[in-house]
C-alpha cells in the first residue's frame, strides 16, 4: 500500500457560501477565490438567487446546490421549482450541480439525462445517523447505477466507528474508477472530513470561518490546511 500522503497530492477543499444576501455572498466568493479549490453556492440560503451573477464572479469551479430541508438545507418550497434552479445552473454551464438522490424521481432523471457539460453530484445526506455498512454499500450501488459523475454520501457520526464505515466507500469507489465525496458530520465525524481526500475522495468541505459552517462539525479552511501540513 502506498503512503497515505502520496495518494493525497490532489487533495482539495470546497468552501460553501452560506450568505443570505446577494452582496454578502459575492464578497464571500471573492474571499473564497483565494482559499478554495472549489466553491459551493448554497442557493437554498438565498431568497432571490441570481445564479448567472455568481458564476461571473468566480475564479474557481462552482457547485450549485439547492439543499432540501430534510437533508440539512433551508429550501422548503415547491420541488419542481427547487430542481428548476439546478436546471438553470446547467443551462448557465456551471461546472457542477449537487442534487439529492431522494429528489422527485422523474425530475432527477431529467437532470441526469440533460446535464450537458455540467457534472452531476448525486448526493445522500443523513443528518441524524450513519446507516450500517451494508446499507451504505447499497446506497453507493444505487447512486452509481443512476449514472452520477460524483457520488456523495454524507452521514452523521454517532460513534467513531461510523467514520470507518463511510470512509470504506472511498476504496470501493476507487476500484470502480468512480469519483466520490464521503465523510461524516458532527464532532465525532471531523476525522473523516480530514482524511477523506487523503484517502482518495474528490474533495472535502471547509468553511471560510467559524461563524459560517454549512453543516455540523465542519472545520475552517485554515484549520484543515494546518492539520494537513502537520501530517506531511
Amino acid at each position: 500500500m502506498r503512503p497515505l500522503w502520496k495518494d493525497s497530492e490532489k487533495q482539495r477543499i470546497c468552501i460553501p457560501i452560506v450568505e443570505t444576501s446577494l452582496q454578502k455572498a459575492l464578497r464571500a466568493i471573492q474571499q473564497a477565490n483565494r482559499l478554495a479549490d472549489l466553491i459551493e453556492l448554497r442557493i437554498d440560503y438565498l431568497k432571490k438567487p441570481k445564479i448567472d451573477t455568481f458564476l461571473k464572479g468566480s475564479q474557481k469551479p462552482f457547485i450549485i446546490t439547492n439543499r432540501r430541508k430534510e437533508e440539512g438545507g433551508r429550501y422548503q418550497g415547491d420541488e419542481r421549482e427547487r430542481l428548476f434552479l439546478l436546471k438553470e445552473a446547467i443551462d448557465l454551464a456551471a461546472e457542477y450541480i449537487d442534487v439529492e438522490l431522494r429528489s422527485e424521481k422523474s425530475m432527477l432523471l431529467d437532470l441526469l439525462s440533460n446535464k450537458k457539460e455540467t457534472q452531476v453530484i448525486l448526493s445522500f445526506h443523513d443528518i441524524q445517523k450513519t446507516p450500517s455498512g451494508k446499507e451504505l454499500q447499497k446506497l453507493f450501488a444505487r447512486i452509481t447505477g443512476l449514472g452520477a459523475d460524483i457520488v456523495k454520501i454524507v452521514t452523521f457520526a454517532r460513534s467513531w466507528e461510523d467514520n470507518f464505515n463511510v470512509l470504506s466507500l472511498i476504496s470501493r469507489a476507487r476500484k470502480r474508477n468512480q469519483k466520490i465525496v464521503a465523510f461524516c458530520m458532527g464532532e465525532k465525524g471531523q476525522m473523516s472530513r480530514i482524511f477523506s481526500p487523503l484517502m482518495g475522495a474528490a474533495w472535502t468541505y471547509a468553511s471560510l470561518g467559524e461563524k459560517h459552517p454549512s453543516a455540523p462539525g465542519q472545520l475552517t479552511v485554515e484549520q484543515m490546511r494546518s492539520i494537513w501540513n502537520q501530517l506531511r
